[in-house]
């Protein structure tokens, strides 16, 4: 079980307020590791790291960062090193979902023949160019050090098309279709991944992804019977599904791992 130990680590996650952000900071923190949460709003960042340091006693400091912002990603950086002197971890996590401020509206606006192009951009700067500052800048001290291990969180859809019938009220409606937009920056997450693993193998820094499914919260009772209905363990993911993968992956357990996408969901894509 040595292998799995992320004593002496020091991992950077970002998007750490978010639903699947917070477990991946509680299961490296249980593993070992000394965790940095990241998100926008620092406060916060600051409040879930003390609660992270009350409930696993280990030193934890929150940063609150803008990753498609290089000078942010940069001061992450150094006050991260300044702090701890190392980077052993870094957990790509922070992405946005479609969102539409008139939820009346949604069918309309979600389907591809109207999607607006703001929100195409905006998913790409964030779930796409966030990605790839984060590494950059934050992975280059790991390059540099010659150790590393790099976890962008991907998605199904990066590998499979969204079914929109899952999205139907029992009454035939849509209210909502999936866009094309979460699709193609996690399909994009992917094959950056491979990019980085084949670029920087050499200098010991070790990069995969990770492909959750579906996560359970507080969905519409008739989506989540329409997708539990679509995976073959029959239900969605609980939020803590995913915590084992993510030590895992952080850890001396996967060594000779590097460049793979990891398919954690509940068998979704076997069918």
């Amino acid at each position: 079980m040595n292998l799995f130990s992320l004593d002496g680590k020091v991992a950077v996650v970002t998007g750490a307020l978010g639903l699947l952000g917070k477990q991946h900071c509680y299961a490296l923190a249980e593993a070992g590791a000394t965790v940095i949460p990241t998100d926008l709003d620092h406060d916060q960042c600051v409040q879930f790291a003390n609660e992270l340091e009350r409930t696993f006693n280990r030193e934890t400091r929150g940063h609150g960062a803008n990753i498609t912002n290089p000078d942010s990603v940069k001061l992450l950086l150094e006050s991260a090193l300044e702090e701890t002197g190392q980077i052993d971890i870094l957990v790509n996590n922070a992405a946005i979902n479609d969102m539409f401020e008139n939820p009346t509206a949604a069918a309309e606006l979600s389907k591809f023949e109207n999607y607006p192009l703001e929100l195409w951009r905006k998913s790409l700067e964030v779930n796409v160019t966030g990605v790839f500052l984060c590494s950059q800048i934050i992975g280059a001290a790991m390059a540099k050090r010659g150790t590393g291990s790099i976890i962008n969180i991907a998605s199904t859809y990066g590998i499979v098309a969204p079914d929109q019938s899952i999205y139907k009220q029992p009454d035939g409606s849509q209210r909502f279709y999936k866009s094309a937009a979460y699709p193609t920056t996690k399909g994009a997450v992917i094959s950056f991944t491979r990019f980085l693993a084949a670029y920087w193998g050499e200098r010991n820094v070790r990069v995969n992804s990770l492909s959750p499914g579906g996560v359970e919260n507080a969905q519409d009772e008739f989506f989540v019977k329409n997708y539990s209905a679509k995976t073959p363990l029959g239900r969605m993911a609980q939020p803590t599904d995913y915590k084992g993968a993510i030590v895992f992956l952080a850890s001396d357990a996967s060594a000779y791992m590097t460049g793979a996408n990891l398919v954690v969901d509940g068998g979704w894509t076997a069918w």
